[in-house]
Formats: structure tokens, C-alpha cells, sequence
């Protein structure tokens, strides 16, 4: 049976999470616990809300070093929408705030345009085809998105976005009114999701199973 470590730091949708896993048998535990943290088989950082707050719970809570140990051991983590963000190593969202660094790259503002100019809706909410990016790893072979059709759609809700450094660690995007925006993020055995495969349907049962199979 599968093992999986969900981080509670106050800020993510943990019973939906869980309950995304549970649904193929795995067993999963939901901790701030920075012991299990670091000695976890496969390790989830979910979140919702703004980047500099999350990343203040997880220093205040100790937890920073627990996932950087257990990320620089090869070991599987899934990072889920601000989880994924925190992922980098900097966000602009209301100030200047440091990340965890496993991937390079830092989190910015959707634009307020479209590609035609003109106001579109922000925050970004709503069911959203993944794609390959223009400029990125085409490959999903081996990855979460392993099997899955790309044109899928994924339910997202964030008004700021991932741009990794690389374009190699650029795994899918989505397009918002002409605008690419980073969909899914991967590094060696750290990968982000932009947006909520625990709330998904069928596709983001999919990526969760092959997260699992990782």
C-alpha cells in the first residue's frame, strides 16, 4: 500500500486532498510534524491563500528544513497550487518573499489583459485545458501527466502564476485569453501543480494515481 505525507501548515484543502488519495488505497497522513515530514515515502504540500503566508507558517511551524531533507533524497513531492508556488524561489505577491528554492524560478501577476488587450477576470478561475508548452519538456512520459491527453481540462483558482527559470522544468500550461500560463512544474522527483487535481473529476484522479505510481 501506497504512503503518503499530506503537510498541514493551516493552509490547504486537506480533507479533499486526503480523501483524492484514499480513493486508490493509500495510505495517508495528514501532519505539521517535521520528523514525518522528513521521513515520509511521498510527500503532498497543498495550500490555498497568499505566498507569504504560507511560507511564514511553515518557518514559524519548523518545516522548511524537514521538506528541503526529504526533497534532496529523491523521494516523490507534489506540490498543489500555492504548494507548487512555494515550491520557487520567490513570489512579488503583496512584497518580496522567499520560497523553498527546489525549483528555480519565481511566482508573478497574471496580467490584467489578455493577448487582444483587453481586462480579463482575475483571479483565474475555472476549468482549463493543460497543453504542452511552447517553450518546455514535451515528454510527459514518466511524469504525473503520464497518459493523459493534452486539451484535458483541470480546475484552477489563482491569480498568480509560476515562471521557472528554465523552460526544461516547464511540464504543461494553460491558456487564458491568449496568455500561456504554467500549468504544471517538474524537477527531478519535485513536481507542481498550478492547479487542484483534488478537484478535477476523472483527470485529476489520473495525475493523483500517477503521482502514486512515481
Amino acid at each position: 500500500m501506497a504512503q503518503v505525507t499530506v503537510v498541514d501548515y493551516g493552509a490547504g484543502n486537506l480533507l479533499s486532498v486526503r480523501r483524492a488519495f484514499e480513493h486508490f488505497g493509500a495510505e495517508v497522513v495528514v501532519t505539521g510534524e517535521a520528523g514525518q515530514i522528513a521521513s515520509a515515502e511521498r510527500l503532498v504540500l497543498p495550500g490555498v491563500g497568499a505566498f507569504g503566508k504560507g511560507m511564514a507558517e511553515l518557518r514559524g511551524r519548523g518545516l522548511v528544513p524537514a521538506i528541503l531533507t526529504y526533497a534532496s533524497e529523491a523521494r516523490p513531492l507534489l506540490g498543489i497550487c500555492l504548494g507548487m508556488q512555494m515550491l520557487l524561489d520567490e513570489s512579488v505577491e503583496f512584497g518580496s518573499h522567499s520560497g523553498l528554492g527546489l525549483i528555480p524560478g519565481k511566482v508573478v501577476p497574471i496580467p490584467a489583459q489578455g493577448r487582444d488587450g483587453k481586462p480579463h477576470c482575475i483571479p483565474h478561475i475555472g476549468w482549463n485545458g493543460l497543453v504542452h508548452p511552447v517553450l518546455g519538456d514535451q515528454d510527459w512520459q514518466g511524469t504525473v501527466l503520464e497518459g493523459i491527453a493534452p486539451g484535458s481540462h483541470a480546475y484552477f483558482v489563482h491569480s498568480f502564476m509560476a515562471l521557472p527559470d528554465h523552460p526544461a522544468h516547464r511540464l504543461a500550461d494553460c491558456i487564458y485569453h491568449g496568455l500561456d500560463i504554467t500549468g504544471v512544474i517538474r524537477k527531478g522527483n519535485v513536481t507542481g501543480c498550478q492547479f487542484h487535481p483534488e478537484k478535477s473529476g476523472e483527470i485529476g484522479l489520473r495525475i493523483i494515481e500517477g503521482f502514486l505510481k512515481q
